[in-house]
């Protein structure tokens, strides 16, 4: 496999780019030898439906990105609105995350579950692949657990922000 150089204003470019490209939010958790970890995404998709596989990135394999990156099972959280605080806990550097004012509980094998979000996937990791500077990591969906239902939350340029009636913009057919 060959590298291609990428100029500074590329890269800029590239991230500006995606700063305007909405994403759903999501918190990743997984059980580490020094208790549980989690990290803020916004790189989740759903790959496969048959059987359910969904994809993130994870930009470094240091601290929780790393125990994330070698788990054999983690836990997808998929925001809703309500959320957004949860979100920002979860994306700051340095923070307990895992703290008394969190509820949270842990499913037989471990794994971290957050409660209030509106879905969370237990996952068991397919594969991990480097792109670039990232860990692509392709995971099978074992459960779902189904919390309150609520509006979805998004990030875009550096901002939560939440979808309902207000940004319809054409009824589904």
């Amino acid at each position: 496999m060959t590298s291609t150089a990428v100029t500074p204003p590329v890269v800029d470019e590239f991230k500006n780019a995606f700063r305007g490209h909405p994403a759903g939010v999501a918190i990743i958790t997984a059980a580490g030898a020094e208790g549980p970890v989690g990290l803020t995404a916004s790189s989740v998709s759903s790959v496969s439906a048959v059987p359910p596989i969904l994809a993130f990135s994870l930009a470094s394999t240091e601290g929780s990105a790393g125990v994330i990156a070698s788990a054999d099972t983690i836990v997808v959280h998929l925001l809703g609105a309500e959320n957004a605080e949860l979100a920002a806990l979860f994306a700051a550097r340095g923070t307990e995350r895992f703290g008394r004012d969190l509820p949270w509980s842990t499913l037989p094998g471990g794994e971290p579950l957050l409660e209030g979000v509106p879905r969370s996937l237990l996952c068991r990791i397919l594969s991990r692949t480097q792109a670039g500077s990232s860990t692509l990591i392709a995971a099978e969906v074992l459960e779902i657990h189904t919390g309150p239902a609520s509006a979805p939350l998004v990030y875009h340029d550096r901002t939560y922000h939440h979808l309902g009636a207000h940004s319809t913009l054409r009824p589904p057919q």
